[in-house]
Protein backbone atom coordinates (compact mmCIF):
# COMPACT_ATOMS: atom_id res chain seq x y z
CA UNK A 1 0.00 0.00 0.00
CA UNK A 2 1.14 3.14 -0.91
CA UNK A 3 -0.16 6.96 0.94
CA UNK A 4 1.84 9.46 -0.44
CA UNK A 5 4.04 10.40 -3.24
CA UNK A 6 6.29 12.69 -4.53
CA UNK A 7 5.57 14.02 -8.05
CA UNK A 8 8.02 15.56 -10.68
CA UNK A 9 7.23 19.00 -12.57
CA UNK A 10 5.46 19.23 -14.86
CA UNK A 11 7.72 20.21 -17.58
CA UNK A 12 10.15 17.00 -16.48
CA UNK A 13 6.63 14.77 -16.59
CA UNK A 14 5.93 16.37 -20.04
CA UNK A 15 9.91 15.16 -21.31
CA UNK A 16 10.49 12.23 -19.88
CA UNK A 17 7.47 10.35 -21.07
CA UNK A 18 6.52 12.44 -24.15
CA UNK A 19 3.70 14.05 -23.69
CA UNK A 20 2.41 16.57 -25.91
CA UNK A 21 2.44 20.43 -24.40
CA UNK A 22 -1.31 20.63 -25.12
CA UNK A 23 -2.23 19.70 -20.67
CA UNK A 24 -4.22 20.81 -18.30
CA UNK A 25 -2.19 23.66 -15.97
CA UNK A 26 -0.64 22.50 -12.77
CA UNK A 27 -3.26 21.92 -10.25
CA UNK A 28 -1.53 19.64 -7.61
CA UNK A 29 1.20 19.97 -4.96
CA UNK A 30 4.41 18.16 -5.14
CA UNK A 31 3.59 15.67 -2.21
CA UNK A 32 0.13 13.88 -2.93
CA UNK A 33 -2.39 11.80 -0.72
CA UNK A 34 -5.46 10.16 -0.99
CA UNK A 35 -7.89 12.02 -2.03
CA UNK A 36 -5.84 14.77 -3.05
CA UNK A 37 -4.94 16.05 -6.66
CA UNK A 38 -2.29 14.42 -8.90
CA UNK A 39 -1.27 13.64 -12.57
CA UNK A 40 -1.58 10.43 -14.42
CA UNK A 41 -0.69 9.92 -18.08
CA UNK A 42 -3.06 7.95 -20.05
CA UNK A 43 -3.74 6.81 -24.00
CA UNK A 44 -5.77 9.50 -25.88
CA UNK A 45 -6.81 10.10 -29.20
CA UNK A 46 -3.83 11.96 -30.58
CA UNK A 47 -1.18 9.56 -28.33
CA UNK A 48 -0.12 10.24 -24.75
CA UNK A 49 -2.30 12.87 -22.30
CA UNK A 50 -1.68 14.34 -19.24
CA UNK A 51 -4.66 14.35 -16.90
CA UNK A 52 -5.03 15.62 -13.39
CA UNK A 53 -7.18 13.87 -11.24
CA UNK A 54 -8.46 13.00 -7.30
CA UNK A 55 -5.98 10.34 -5.76
CA UNK A 56 -8.50 7.52 -5.22
CA UNK A 57 -10.64 6.34 -7.96
CA UNK A 58 -14.48 6.81 -7.96
CA UNK A 59 -16.23 4.09 -9.90
CA UNK A 60 -19.02 4.60 -12.65
CA UNK A 61 -21.51 3.11 -10.00
CA UNK A 62 -20.36 5.62 -7.20
CA UNK A 63 -23.53 7.57 -6.62
CA UNK A 64 -21.05 10.47 -4.90
CA UNK A 65 -17.48 11.84 -5.39
CA UNK A 66 -17.15 11.17 -1.82
CA UNK A 67 -16.29 7.32 -1.03
CA UNK A 68 -16.61 5.90 2.23
CA UNK A 69 -13.70 3.47 1.32
CA UNK A 70 -10.63 3.86 0.39
CA UNK A 71 -10.09 3.78 -2.97
CA UNK A 72 -6.30 4.99 -3.54
CA UNK A 73 -4.47 1.40 -3.97
CA UNK A 74 -5.62 -1.48 -6.02
CA UNK A 75 -4.49 -5.12 -5.44
CA UNK A 76 -3.32 -5.97 -9.48
CA UNK A 77 -3.79 -9.66 -8.78
CA UNK A 78 -8.03 -8.86 -7.68
CA UNK A 79 -8.54 -6.04 -10.38
CA UNK A 80 -10.75 -8.21 -12.90
CA UNK A 81 -13.04 -9.38 -9.65
CA UNK A 82 -13.28 -6.11 -7.62
CA UNK A 83 -16.54 -4.14 -8.76
CA UNK A 84 -15.00 -0.73 -7.56
CA UNK A 85 -12.11 -1.82 -10.39
CA UNK A 86 -13.19 -3.99 -12.96
CA UNK A 87 -15.11 -1.92 -15.22
CA UNK A 88 -11.63 0.31 -15.80
CA UNK A 89 -9.53 -2.92 -15.72
CA UNK A 90 -11.87 -4.39 -18.72
CA UNK A 91 -12.16 -1.15 -20.50
CA UNK A 92 -7.85 -0.88 -20.64
CA UNK A 93 -8.27 2.41 -18.56
CA UNK A 94 -4.62 2.19 -17.51
CA UNK A 95 -2.40 5.30 -16.45
CA UNK A 96 1.36 6.13 -15.56
CA UNK A 97 1.64 7.68 -12.79
CA UNK A 98 4.74 9.59 -12.14
CA UNK A 99 6.79 9.64 -8.77
CA UNK A 100 9.75 11.81 -8.23
CA UNK A 101 9.41 9.17 -4.82
CA UNK A 102 7.04 7.65 -2.76
CA UNK A 103 7.23 6.68 1.33
CA UNK A 104 6.64 3.36 2.78
CA UNK A 105 6.58 2.46 6.11
CA UNK A 106 8.84 0.28 8.11
CA UNK A 107 8.60 -1.88 11.17
CA UNK A 108 11.72 -3.83 12.22
CA UNK A 109 12.29 -1.48 14.96
CA UNK A 110 9.09 -2.16 16.11
CA UNK A 111 7.36 1.27 15.24
CA UNK A 112 6.74 3.25 12.16
CA UNK A 113 9.55 4.40 10.39
CA UNK A 114 8.84 5.99 6.80
CA UNK A 115 11.14 5.37 3.79
CA UNK A 116 11.39 7.30 0.86
CA UNK A 117 11.75 5.43 -2.61
CA UNK A 118 13.33 6.72 -5.32
CA UNK A 119 15.21 5.21 -8.50
CA UNK A 120 18.81 4.46 -8.20
CA UNK A 121 19.60 5.71 -11.95
CA UNK A 122 17.80 8.91 -11.27
CA UNK A 123 14.97 8.81 -13.21
CA UNK A 124 11.21 9.09 -12.15
CA UNK A 125 9.11 6.51 -11.31
CA UNK A 126 6.20 5.78 -14.03
CA UNK A 127 3.96 3.83 -11.33
CA UNK A 128 1.02 1.66 -12.47
CA UNK A 129 -2.65 2.38 -12.34
CA UNK A 130 -6.24 2.87 -13.13
CA UNK A 131 -8.10 5.63 -14.25
CA UNK A 132 -11.64 6.69 -14.30
CA UNK A 133 -13.85 9.47 -15.68
CA UNK A 134 -16.96 9.59 -13.18
CA UNK A 135 -19.93 11.71 -13.79
CA UNK A 136 -22.83 12.26 -11.31
CA UNK A 137 -26.16 11.46 -12.44
CA UNK A 138 -27.62 14.27 -10.36
CA UNK A 139 -25.84 17.27 -11.47
CA UNK A 140 -23.82 16.02 -14.39
CA UNK A 141 -20.53 17.02 -12.21
CA UNK A 142 -17.46 15.39 -13.83
CA UNK A 143 -14.23 14.38 -11.69
CA UNK A 144 -11.06 11.93 -13.35
CA UNK A 145 -9.67 9.98 -10.62
CA UNK A 146 -6.95 7.15 -10.58
CA UNK A 147 -5.81 4.48 -8.27
CA UNK A 148 -2.69 3.01 -7.97
CA UNK A 149 -1.40 -0.61 -8.10
CA UNK A 150 0.10 -2.70 -6.06
CA UNK A 151 1.24 -6.22 -5.97
CA UNK A 152 2.32 -9.45 -3.55
CA UNK A 153 5.93 -8.59 -2.13
CA UNK A 154 6.48 -11.43 0.02
CA UNK A 155 9.29 -12.79 -2.06
CA UNK A 156 10.91 -9.20 -2.69
CA UNK A 157 13.98 -9.06 -0.76
CA UNK A 158 13.39 -5.11 0.50
CA UNK A 159 9.97 -4.49 -0.03
CA UNK A 160 8.75 -7.45 1.94
CA UNK A 161 10.25 -5.77 4.84
CA UNK A 162 7.84 -2.46 4.49
CA UNK A 163 4.60 -2.05 6.19
CA UNK A 164 3.20 -3.61 9.86
CA UNK A 165 3.99 -7.32 10.13
CA UNK A 166 0.42 -9.37 10.46
CA UNK A 167 1.39 -11.70 13.93
CA UNK A 168 -1.55 -14.06 13.04
CA UNK A 169 0.19 -15.31 9.07
CA UNK A 170 3.03 -16.95 8.66
CA UNK A 171 6.62 -14.62 7.58
CA UNK A 172 6.11 -15.86 3.65
CA UNK A 173 2.66 -15.44 3.53
CA UNK A 174 2.01 -11.69 4.71
CA UNK A 175 0.85 -10.38 1.84
CA UNK A 176 3.37 -7.35 1.90
CA UNK A 177 2.67 -5.06 -0.92
CA UNK A 178 4.43 -3.25 -3.76
CA UNK A 179 3.50 -0.13 -6.08
CA UNK A 180 4.48 -1.57 -9.75
CA UNK A 181 6.90 0.30 -11.81
CA UNK A 182 6.61 0.63 -15.89
CA UNK A 183 9.60 0.64 -16.88
CA UNK A 184 10.02 3.70 -20.08
CA UNK A 185 10.08 1.14 -23.08
CA UNK A 186 7.02 -0.17 -21.10
CA UNK A 187 4.72 2.64 -21.23
CA UNK A 188 3.35 1.79 -24.66
CA UNK A 189 2.58 -1.87 -23.59
CA UNK A 190 0.67 -0.59 -20.64
CA UNK A 191 -1.07 2.33 -21.48
CA UNK A 192 -2.20 0.09 -25.32
CA UNK A 193 -1.26 -3.55 -24.97
CA UNK A 194 -4.12 -6.05 -24.18
CA UNK A 195 -4.83 -7.12 -20.91
CA UNK A 196 -2.24 -9.72 -21.48
CA UNK A 197 0.17 -7.37 -22.39
CA UNK A 198 -0.44 -5.66 -19.58
CA UNK A 199 -0.45 -8.17 -16.55
CA UNK A 200 3.18 -9.53 -18.08
CA UNK A 201 4.33 -6.38 -16.87
CA UNK A 202 3.24 -7.16 -13.07
CA UNK A 203 6.80 -7.34 -11.69
CA UNK A 204 8.95 -6.00 -9.34
CA UNK A 205 12.33 -4.61 -10.03
CA UNK A 206 15.26 -5.96 -8.54
CA UNK A 207 16.39 -4.31 -4.54
CA UNK A 208 19.21 -3.04 -6.29
CA UNK A 209 16.89 -0.63 -8.50
CA UNK A 210 16.07 1.15 -5.60
CA UNK A 211 17.54 4.01 -3.23
CA UNK A 212 15.69 3.62 -0.32
CA UNK A 213 16.94 5.96 2.65
CA UNK A 214 14.63 6.78 6.19
CA UNK A 215 13.06 10.02 6.50
CA UNK A 216 14.13 10.05 10.28
CA UNK A 217 16.97 8.33 11.86
CA UNK A 218 16.81 3.77 11.67
CA UNK A 219 16.75 2.52 14.79
CA UNK A 220 18.14 -1.15 13.61
CA UNK A 221 20.28 -1.81 10.61
CA UNK A 222 19.97 -0.30 7.05
CA UNK A 223 18.02 -1.96 4.55
CA UNK A 224 20.05 -1.79 1.66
Amino acid sequence: MCNRYVTPDQAAVERYWHVGRQNPPRLWGPEVHPRGMGPFIRAGDQGRELAVGQWALIPPFAKDAKLPYSTNNARAEELAQKPTFRQAWARGQRCIIPAESFDEPCWESGSNVWWRFRRADGAPWGLAGLWNTWVSRETGEVVESYTMLTLNADAHPLMNRMHKPDPSKPVGAQDKRSVIPIELADVDQWLNGSQDDAQALFTLPPAAAFDAIPLEPPRQSSLI
